[in-house]
């Protein structure tokens, strides 16, 4: 039996006229049927008075159907998107969040990015920077199976989308418009395409996604843009379609090329070039680079293959890690890389200070190459990781403290182990154990003790998404992720009253410093280590 297809709406700029957009909403469906959802573009609040939107906030109006919102694009209306992963601004009103994905339960992928571009450091409340867009693409694109996302929403119109298409009318494709949205389609090549804040309705001839004769055939994208909600040239601000969900469609219908379809207009010449200069990879380096001494006598190297070029002449090379499909915040060869914030390198391993940290000495232990979990991890680089372990709760234990480990390998595309001191004072490891525990039941988290000598990679497949805690008995907490995950959750447990008694400090963009007073913590971190150090043994 064919899958039924979802009748959904798209609109523009909303500028704060909910009541036009909902009364055009119900007669649309009056006479064409119901819509399963409306998703909107652009701005949705105005810079004008409160009084309608009042009356949708405490329920004296309801929208008539599921709509969800994109956040700000000014100053002005950040006050209304007071969580940035998303919440739920009135009935049937859903701002989604500043990025990420929406998968509803019939498996359509729509895929967000909330602002404007800004390559400003730091960025404001309003706006994407590049690595926003880079580590959206990697969290998508970083597996084989990956052929794309069914529909993209985004404020601002991508750079160059008019080339080799249709006029776009008065809107300068070349001079208007994101180059890092141009490089986001690129990369997750959606089925449809939304923007707004032009006030003009553009829709695009289909552009293919692959090369003809050296590519096989791939869907091709629609990009549409939307007008103004209300406006008085009464351009159109309204999209209706169909679509059924790519997982759920025959291979065959996915691919066929409508007979109008052209060139993909991001991937040419100059204009292509340009676009991806706004996003570097990384360069493709082997792990052993970056063996340097981080002792206070700057400049001195290490051997990348230490004691096992005195066993051997023809020491065995460290298998090559994988490599991620676009920049990584956290592989030790990519710019994005804080390096002032690494404390300790090994062979397969480092370790850095975590950046707005629940204490001073709050570190990760992370692959030098890039590995999603540890489940992912080869058995060098395991090992390398049990090392780091040891010597942590070695180095902690010296200090009067135990240390709790977690990772999440959940909206994550480089494994963190977050490694978190806690002072013997405050508690017991039971009570460590226990706040965990109680913490999950509350929030209806199903968080399970796991033989204390099992090894992971027996419970969880690669690509699973996960929760795991190890205490520093050795016991751990497992928790396989199957819908949504608070994705601050191991923080606010060591956080709370019964751990560290610093619940301010439960979300890490509240703990942020300095550069200089990181690198402060950073000296004192790699001082204070040094008598524990392992990779400087000869």
């Amino acid at each position: 039996m064919a899958q039924k297809p979802l009748r959904i709406l798209a609109c523009g700029d909303v500028e704060g006229k909910f009541d036009v957009l909902f009364n055009r909403v119900r007669a649309i469906q009056k006479k064409s049927g119901d819509f399963d959802l409306l998703l909107c573009v652009g701005n949705f609040f105005g810079c004008t008075t409160d009084t309608e939107w009042e009356e949708y906030k405490t329920g004296i109006k309801k929208a008539p159907i599921q709509t969800y919102v994109l956040g700000a694009n000014n100053q002005e209306t950040v006050k209304y998107f007071k969580d940035v992963d998303g919440c739920e601004l009135a009935e049937n009103i859903t701002y989604l969040g500043r990025k990420g994905t929406f998968t509803g339960s019939s498996g359509l992928q729509i895929v967000y990015l909330s602002g404007t571009e800004s390559l400003n450091v730091p960025v404001p409340d309003y706006s994407f920077s590049p690595q926003d867009v880079s580590s959206l693409k990697t969290m998508l694109c970083s597996t084989s199976q990956f052929k794309g996302v069914d529909i993209l929403l985004t404020s601002p119109w991508p750079k160059y989308v008019g080339s080799f298409g249709n006029s776009s009318g008065e809107v300068d494709t070349k001079n208007h418009g994101s180059a890092l949205i141009s490089s986001l389609a690129t990369g997750l090549k959606p089925r449809y395409h939304f923007s707004a804040l032009e006030k003009t309705y553009y829709e695009r001839l289909p552009y293919r996604n692959h090369v003809v004769l050296q590519e096989n055939a791939q869907h091709v994208t629609r990009f549409i843009a939307l007008a103004n909600v209300g406006n008085p040239e009464k351009k159109k601000y309204l999209y209706a379609f169909s679509i059924v969900p790519m997982k759920l469609m025959d291979a065959a219908e996915l691919i066929k090329q409508p007979p109008d379809v052209t060139e993909n207009p991001y991937r040419k010449s100059g204009e292509g070039a340009s676009i991806r200069k706004q996003i570097p990879a990384p360069e493709e380096q082997p792990a052993c680079q970056f063996f340097f001494d981080l002792s206070e006598k700057e400049g001195r190297k290490r051997s990348s293959v230490g004691r096992d070029s005195k066993a051997s002449p023809h020491p065995k090379q460290p298998r090559k890690p994988p490599q991620p499909p676009g920049p990584c915040w956290f592989c030790l060869a990519s710019p994005e890389v804080e390096k002032h914030l690494v404390v300790n390198i090994g062979t397969h391993c480092y370790l850095a200070l975590a950046k707005g940290g629940l204490s001073d000495d709050h570190v990760l232990i992370l692959p030098i190459g890039h590995y999603q979990s540890v489940v992912e991890l080869s058995a060098e680089v395991v090992e390398e990781v049990e090392k780091y372990k040891a010597t942590l709760r070695c180095f902690f234990k010296s200090r009067g403290k135990r240390c709790v480990l977690f990772e999440r390998n959940y909206k994550s595309h480089h494994l963190q182990l977050q490694v978190i001191p806690v002072p013997l004072s405050c508690c017991a490891t039971d009570d460590i154990k226990d706040a965990f525990i109680t913490q999950a039941q509350e929030q209806q988290i199903e968080l399970l003790e796991i033989p204390e000598h099992s090894d992971i990679k027996q419970i969880a497949q690669p690509g699973a998404a996960y929760f795991y805690v190890e205490l520093d008995t050795g016991e751990k907490l497992f928790h396989r992720i199957k819908r949504n995950f608070p994705l601050q959750f191991g923080r606010e447990v060591l956080a709370s009253e019964a751990i560290l008694n610093i619940p301010e400090k439960s979300d890490w963009r509240q703990c942020r410093i300095s550069k200089e007073e990181e690198e402060t913590l950073a000296h004192r971190f790699r001082k204070d280590f040094e008598p524990f150090d392992f990779t400087l043994d000869d």
